[in-house]
């Protein structure tokens, strides 16, 4: 049967009298449609992002490289007290700890704030990030601190809590938050639903008049050695057996009595930024520090993580990029770039990152982070980043194992993306739980 049958004799009518300007017009869009001037991946995909987000990522990128990179070298092997605190000075001053809140109440402004934020995270952290993993969470993890504060949607919270971290930050003075769920006898435990069923909670709180007293300990926190408010997750002792029903999350000021930081545990990767074991020792805290309402941690702890693993996915994919654009040098000075099968090499893992990142920009798009979907691309972006990190460490060949190289520093770093926020087995049950099991 052809087409022409259903057309009515008007159509071919119309068609015959359309003046050439018109149909001009047309051959010429089609022509300027299919044309383009080649250009770097990283300026190409800059080009498909809304203006306020390309104009970020910018911003972003001559920061980390202008302002971070010196101190780089100087991270991987643990930052000094001055060089950590300059770096924080150097990140409150450019807005990275306020700009989760639009102007007024943070850096962001408005017409960037139509975006989600978790989708501007992602941009973030993969621009630190491909400069250096360490340096970037320890940037980062102030924003993973905040969000169970803004997510409890609690406005005296807001005002009493978040409000003056946003104030100091805004001026410059660096004041961070920290969140703190992973516990000696419960880290992923704590991110799964089955799991969190059976762990015995490491940090419990006790009803006393006007609040709460906190005992116990937490480990590995992000930052939790330099957070002036940590976001607490704790079990009330009215129902210690299971997480899940007895969670309630605590903002808790670090200048507290009873409240310590131990040690700051010897990590592979990601040196310059600390994880920290936190002590709770009859810690008070008042009602009014209550996050979210009594009972209500473990939803809020899940929708922070919905919300923090497409970031993470994207400083996989930083980590990464930072490894393929050392490799890619090393590669053009030392006459590789001629061999085809490192060119072969090369284009595969510039595929997989092109890949991830599409994964990262596509789900962050929707201000409502889902499970399923979040856990999915913190998966595949961290899996894809460790075999592009691995793949450069294989082209560097003996250089590879050199301390003076960005890859051998982006494969020990690029490790823990598999890990934290739920190692990737944990979530991979999340997207079967959301997404296959009903």
């Amino acid at each position: 049967m052809n087409v022409m049958d259903f057309l009515p004799k008007e159509v071919f009518q119309v068609l015959g009298s359309i003046p050439d300007p018109i149909g001009k017009s047309l051959v010429r869009f089609i022509d300027e449609i299919s044309e383009y001037v080649p250009t770097n991946s990283w300026q190409r995909d800059t080009n498909t992002l809304p203006k306020e987000l390309a104009k970020y990522r910018r911003e972003v990128r001559e920061f980390a490289e202008s302002k971070l990179k010196p101190f780089r070298d100087e991270g991987d092997r643990g930052l000094s007290v001055q060089s950590r605190d300059a770096i924080l000075r150097l990140a409150a001053k450019e807005g990275l700890f306020s700009d989760m809140l639009p102007i007024p109440f943070g850096t962001v402004p408005w017409q960037r704030y139509r975006y989600p934020f978790h989708l501007c995270a992602a941009i973030k952290m993969e621009e630190l990030c491909a400069t250096c993993g360490g340096i970037g969470l320890l940037i980062g993890a102030h924003s993973l601190g905040l969000a169970p504060l803004i997510l409890s949607a609690d406005w005296n919270i807001f005002k009493e809590v978040i409000l003056p971290l946003q104030e100091a930050n805004m001026r410059g003075v660096p004041k961070l938050a920290a969140y703190a769920i992973t516990e000696p006898g419960a880290g992923s435990d704590a991110e799964d639903s089955e799991g969190a069923q059976k762990a015995k909670p490491g940090l419990k709180a006790k009803r006393v008049r006007g609040g709460w007293l906190l005992n116990g300990r937490k480990v590995f926190i992000s930052g939790g050695d330099i957070a002036s408010v940590v976001s607490t997750f704790a079990a009330i002792d009215e129902d210690p057996r299971e997480i899940p029903n007895s969670w309630t999350c605590f903002a808790v000021d670090t200048s507290s009595c009873g409240f310590s930081c131990g040690r700051n545990e010897k990590k592979m990767g990601q040196k310059a930024s600390s994880a920290t074991e936190l002590i709770f020792e009859d810690v008070f805290v008042p009602d009014s520090r209550v996050v979210g309402g009594l009972r209500n941690g473990w939803k809020l702890n899940q929708k922070t993580l919905n919300y923090s693993r497409i970031p993470v996915g994207a400083i996989a994919i930083g980590i990464a990029r930072g490894a393929l654009e050392d490799t890619l040098e090393y590669c053009k000075k030392s006459g590789l770039m001629n061999k085809q099968i490192i060119a072969f090499k090369l284009a595969q893992m510039e595929s997989k990152l092109m890949a991830g990142r599409s994964m990262i920009w596509y789900y962050a798009k929707d201000w409502t982070a889902q499970k399923a979907i979040a856990s999915a691309v913190k998966v595949i972006c961290s899996d894809i980043a460790m075999e592009v990190c691995e793949t450069c460490m294989d082209i560097l060949g003996n250089e590879s194992f050199l301390a003076n190289r960005v890859a051998e520093k982006a494969m020990r770093d690029v490790r823990l993306t598999q890990i934290y926020e739920g190692t990737n087995q944990i979530n991979l049950l999340a997207v079967f739980e959301e997404s296959l099991a009903k």
